[in-house]
């Protein structure tokens, strides 16, 4: 059933639960889209052992081949959403975690009324076809991690606090208290209503704009799958800068016509610079001269409570030691942290990796180290490193 070729291989399927009928296949190999298709007969028989089970009142929800790994899931009784993956490593909670964001997608994008009462399943069908490309970014190799850690992937500006004041300006001005600035599907600065959207949304929404082709402006109508999934919101968005989105949720109000050009012009033509200085982020997440030690090649940073996330393996800035271990246990008020770390390979230095997790409060840390890391320097680089970064999120 699965391929383990280069890659491997992801299927993804959708179903409409009472019928069996497709509603759309999806497939990628390596983390690119393919046309490779399951046979009508092999998905006809995932749905019906699903369905066989659900009647004997047994909950299938996963299953392993010796190649491939499945998990079924259904939602509001119906839609059926299958997935298999032949991809090496590839846990069940990663693939239910990519399932509940497709199903989070096709609310954005058609409303729960839609899924949950299918009068007609062609009409349904061509409807789904405005999810595609979001659907789509998922099965891909994507450089956003909010699928899995269900927290929005964020970048920290040089100058956060003059746009954030920019941003407040602004909403008040558009009569909207949900605004973002949006780059490559990472928020930059956020109003303090856009950090109230809940869950998938809030993940939702900043991934849609990485999904879409480059607009000058966009009138957008979106569900919010927590929020209002029956009643649709509109997305605007205003290109600032090349791949730099100014992000609004609202309802009839504001025009988009009004939002442009005075009102642009008015509030961010002075923020030039700063704007310009949020570009090179990108993918590195932290503003240039941000002190990592040099042994760091990627970090992942989680804030449980307010659910954003810090993702890079391209850090840079000015490298410097982590300070001692024995001094950052010694700094007065500092939380005891919880930790771990795996090392691969001999435990010496230069050779294998090293991966360390901590955990302090409400944040999670988890570090990617160099060959030449020694193992008993972990936990005190990371206590520091996690220390350093704590005011950024």
């Amino acid at each position: 059933m699965g391929d383990g070729g280069a890659g491997g291989t992801v299927h993804l399927l959708c179903l409409a639960a009472s019928s069996g009928v497709p509603l759309f296949c999806k497939s990628s190999r390596g983390g690119v889209p393919a046309r490779q298709q399951l046979p009508f007969s092999v998905i006809g028989s995932l749905n019906g052992v699903h369905m066989f089970g659900q009647n004997l009142e047994v909950q299938l929800s996963s299953a392993r081949t010796e190649d491939t790994t499945v998990v079924w899931k259904s939602f509001h009784d119906s839609i059926t959403l299958i997935v298999l993956s032949s991809e090496e490593g590839t846990s069940e909670l990663r693939l239910e975690r990519l399932l509940q964001m497709v199903f989070g997608a096709m609310v954005l994008i058609v409303g729960l009324e839609e899924l949950t009462n299918i009068r007609n399943v062609e009409r349904l069908k061509k409807e789904l076809r405005a999810s595609y490309r979001l659907i789509d970014s998922f099965l891909g190799d994507s450089e956003l991690i909010g699928d899995l850690t269900q927290c929005v992937d964020c970048v920290v500006p040089p100058e956060g606090t003059v746009l954030q004041e920019a941003l407040s300006g602004f909403a008040e001005a558009a009569g909207t208290a949900f605004l973002s600035l949006v780059m490559s599907g990472r928020v930059v600065a956020a109003t303090e209503g856009w950090w109230r959207l809940g869950m998938p949304e809030a993940v939702l929404l900043p991934w849609l704009l990485s999904s879409l082709p480059p607009q000058a402006a966009r009138d957008y109508p979106v569900y919010l799958p927590h929020g209002s999934p029956t009643v649709p919101h509109r997305l605007l968005t205003l290109t600032l800068l090349p791949g730099l989105e100014l992000c609004l949720l609202c309802g009839p109000r504001p025009p988009l016509s009004q939002l442009e050009p005075q009102l642009l012009e008015r509030w961010w033509q002075p923020l030039l610079d700063p704007l310009r200085a949020c570009l090179p982020l990108g993918p590195r997440a932290l503003p240039a001269g941000f002190p990592l030690h040099a042994d760091i090649l990627g970090l992942l940073l989680l804030h449980l409570e307010l659910r954003r996330c810090l993702f890079t393996v391209e850090p840079s800035g000015d490298k410097e030691p982590a300070a001692p271990e024995e001094k950052v246990e010694a700094a007065p008020q500092a939380p005891l942290p919880r930790a771990c770390y795996l090392v691969s390979g001999p435990e010496e230095p230069g050779v294998g990796w090293r991966l360390v997790a901590l955990q302090s409060g409400p944040r999670q840390l988890l570090l990617l180290l160099s060959p030449q890391s020694p193992s008993h320097g972990l936990r005190g680089l990371a206590t520091h490193t996690l220390h350093a970064l704590s005011p950024l999120l």
